[in-house]
């Protein structure tokens, strides 16, 4: 059983059946109790009247010696089989009896007081009453008893059953009305277009179903948010994209049209208009590829210092072809938690970024160092640097800075996404990121990761 509807009654109306039967067998014991306190008051009285008023005894068992009450009632001319009345005898101290109001006598002589007795197969409740000159005794059947209780049940125990049927009217109601917040986001929620994402009304929740509601929200600004992000990046990529793939298709049309003298100049431009395209879409797919959801990572213990020595090594040759020092600086061995393909994706950037803005003759060095429980990448270089108010505009996707003139120019040829990648890799690795001025001249990256012990 999964709805929550239907479990609430289950176990709310079962339990207020359990209480209403055991309230119903209290009540039963207790009113029968009652009942037969009261009648055996009655048996009491009857045979304190008999006593008190006198009762004349049969012909055949007539005792002289007591004289006949005045008014008394003449004992019955034939038997009587109606053991469902009060049966009363008359017995002289000496146990001799001398009046009952059936001919083949009642139960048997009793002790004093308040007695349960069998006779021709039934049960018996008998009051004895000895007094100074004969012993009373009144009795009446239990089935009497019973039948005459019987009479009363139903109306003892009809509202209790109303009561029952009222209250499972009130608990029906009021866990419909509980659970209609519930329906409402279902009605609410189905009605949305796929773009609607707004925050479900809170205020007039009950208070159990406010984290429900507020996780909701949570839920749908999350959502939204990544929608938003999506759309922001098709549309960012589709602009992006328009314009090297523009150049590409007007540097071939002019390489078609160049004479031999000034074709290789057109070719050359075609090369590096094609060269800027592949590495658009190869850091458009490191993008996508760090979204959420889009792959499972490998979270495990990577070393730093040797991935940082791979990747210097995989550029040293382009370095050298530009004319750069590019070499790593001394560095302790160091381990990160984390997914060894992501952290590459990051050095990767960092210095290929760094590769681009680096006039020929200049520097880049990478460093891993580890100190109290921390790890921190360096990659610093003699670049023209990033201004202090550009560089966190610097870190957002498509943002690409004005060239610098002088010594230190840029080659305009980046795509504005390796310093966001570098970003988005240090958050998903729980790090810190900054930009600084390197000494004498240049930027400075560091980036600090948690430490992890070294695998057995």
């Amino acid at each position: 059983m999964k709805s929550i509807r239907q479990r609430l009654l289950l176990w709310q109306i079962g339990a207020l059946v359990i209480a209403a039967a055991l309230e119903g067998f209290l009540t039963y014991r207790l009113a029968w109790n009652a009942f037969n306190h009261s009648r055996d008051n009655g048996l009491q009285l009857i045979a304190y009247s008999v006593v008190r008023h006198g009762m004349r005894p049969a012909p055949d068992h007539a005792d002289p010696h007591l004289p006949a009450p005045a008014g008394a009632a003449d004992a019955p001319d034939e038997a009587s089989t109606d053991l469902g009345h009060f049966t009363t005898q008359i017995w002289t101290l000496d146990g001799r009896l001398i009046y009952s109001s059936v001919a083949d006598g009642g139960p048997p002589l009793q002790a004093a007081g308040l007695n349960v007795a069998t006779w021709n197969g039934e049960d018996w409740r008998v009051y004895t009453l000895v007094d100074r000159q004969r012993i009373v005794q009144v009795s009446v059947t239990a089935a009497d008893r019973q039948n005459r209780f019987a009479e009363f049940l139903p109306w003892l125990l009809a509202p209790l059953g109303i009561l029952v049927v009222l209250l499972w009217l009130l608990i029906h109601t009021g866990v419909k009305t509980a659970l209609s917040p519930l329906n409402a986001w279902g009605t609410d929620l189905r009605r949305r277009e796929g773009r609607d994402l707004h925050a479900v009304a809170t205020a007039a929740l009950p208070e159990e179903l406010v984290p429900l509601g507020e996780a909701l929200n949570q839920l749908l600004a999350r959502v939204n948010t990544l929608l938003t992000s999506q759309r922001t990046l098709l549309a960012d990529v589709a602009h992006e994209l328009n314009t090297p793939l523009a150049a590409v298709k007007l540097q071939a049309q002019i390489a078609r049209r160049s004479g031999d003298a000034t074709r290789q100049a057109a070719l050359d431009e075609l090369d590096q208009g094609i060269e800027r395209a592949t590495h658009l879409v190869a850091q458009l797919l490191q993008m996508a590829r760090l979204e959420p959801g889009v792959r499972e990572r490998q979270a495990g213990p990577v070393r730093l210092d040797a991935l940082a020595a791979e990747v210097v090594a995989a550029f040293s040759a382009r370095a050298d072809a530009h004319g750069i020092d590019l070499g790593l600086a001394p560095s302790a061995v160091a381990w990160v938690p984390g997914d060894e393909e992501d952290l590459r994706v990051l050095l990767n950037n960092l210095v290929d970024n760094a590769l681009r803005y680096v006039p020929a003759g200049g520097r880049v060095d990478v460093q891993v160092t580890a100190e109290g429980g921390r790890v921190r990448l360096g990659v610093s270089d003699t670049g023209p640097g990033i201004p202090e108010a550009d560089r966190e505009r610097a870190l957002r996707r498509f943002v690409r800075l004005s060239p610098l003139q002088g010594d230190g120019n840029r080659n305009g040829n980046g795509s504005g996404l390796g310093l966001s990648i570098v970003a988005q890799v240090v958050a998903q690795h729980g790090g810190t990121l900054s930009l600084d001025e390197r000494e004498g001249g240049g930027l400075s990256v560091r980036i600090d990761l948690p430490a992890t012990a070294a695998p057995r």
